[in-house]
């Protein structure tokens, strides 16, 4: 286990929580079922214990999950051994004290009006034995979900990171080529690309589990295309219809460059008129599409490294947004003849 953990990262949920408690009234309503078709079938004498013993587990599931709620921030800062003892201990205690209350509500005059027929000891023996069986259940199964939880963001994390350290050195090489191939004809327009592959660079180099702005992905679209342009020259044409969208929408990062890049190597390249780039998108219901087409080169286009690039910017997605994030291709098979890529993902990532 790990020595400490902050409030976020506490084994424990946030019992305050609607989803939580309704979680707490579910389990405690089936632990009652249970015991009651055990104990007594489905007659009439079953629906009345099924009442009463319902609203006496509910007060002590209700109790604990209010106890554990208070707590909660100060058991994070503990060890997690010790949270977890702690978290238990406190449970006792609070069934402890219902189980108590609950006794002079079962016997207000004495034993001739009880509403159930039990001792004293028999009662508190009953309580206190299930109680420590179903709260050490429910805190394992707290613990456990929660190391899940964690392996599960430590393999995504690991997913991506590995994603995108593939895609880096592939636009990255190509920037390196176009600059190596300016240096001895046009040294000051070989420094400028220098500054726009480190600017490029720098945006690489971040976290692949954060998520950039629309706007910034565009940004980093633009210095790219500055780069292929001192290479390409008037083949290369780039036409925008992006200023509806909203930018502030979040995407993983060096999503759009890699079929940008796709775009110049398999469509404008192999033409020897080059041609344009359109990039534009637009807002459906919940989703923000962006779509980035190229002419279908006459011989088909280039073989090779297209569905690695697109593959892994599908599989990005994936990660980050599941079956909300997705990318379409369509090769040409429109009247117009145009390739184009189709990215979705959610505008609640805004």
């Amino acid at each position: 286990m790990k020595s400490s953990a902050s409030p976020q990262e506490s084994f424990l949920p946030d019992l305050c929580g609607v989803r939580p408690l309704f979680a707490v009234v579910i389990i405690g309503e089936l632990l009652v079922f249970v015991l009651v078709v055990a104990r007594a079938g489905f007659g009439d004498v079953a629906l009345r214990e099924l009442a009463l013993l319902s609203l006496y587990v509910q007060w002590i599931g209700m109790s604990a999950a209010a106890a554990l709620c208070l707590s909660r921030g100060g058991l994070s800062r503990l060890p997690e051994r010790w949270a977890a003892f702690l978290s238990y201990m406190l449970v006792m205690v609070v069934v402890t004290a219902v189980c108590a209350l609950a006794w002079y509500v079962v016997y207000p005059r004495g034993r001739e009006d009880a509403l159930i027929e039990l001792d004293q000891h028999d009662f508190w023996l009953r309580t206190l034995s299930i109680s420590a069986i179903v709260a050490a259940l429910v805190l394992r199964y707290f613990y456990v979900q929660h190391q899940w939880k964690q392996r599960t963001a430590a393999a995504a994390a690991a997913r991506l990171q590995a994603l995108q350290a593939r895609i880096r050195p592939h636009f990255l090489f190509n920037c390196m080529n176009t600059i190596a191939s300016l240096t001895r004809i046009d040294p000051l327009r070989a420094e400028r690309a220098v500054e726009d592959l480190a600017d490029l660079f720098r945006a690489s180099l971040s976290d692949a589990r954060s998520l950039v702005s629309l706007g910034d992905e565009f940004d980093l679209v633009r210095r790219y295309l500055a780069i292929e342009a001192l290479r390409l020259g008037g083949r290369l044409q780039v036409e925008w219809d992006v200023d509806d969208l909203p930018l502030a929408t979040r995407i993983p990062q060096l999503t759009l460059q890699p079929l940008v890049e796709n775009a110049i190597y398999h469509g404008i390249e192999p033409a020897a008129a080059g041609g344009v780039i359109r990039i534009g998108g637009a807002v459906s219901g919940e989703l923000l599409e962006i779509e980035i087409s190229n002419p279908v080169a006459p011989s088909g286009g280039r073989d090779g490294g297209n569905r690695l690039a697109q593959d892994n910017v599908r599989q990005r997605l994936e990660a980050h947004f599941g079956a909300r994030g997705q990318l379409q291709i369509n090769r040409g098979e429109r009247a117009d003849g145009l390739y184009r890529a189709r990215v979705s993902v959610p505008l609640t990532a805004a």
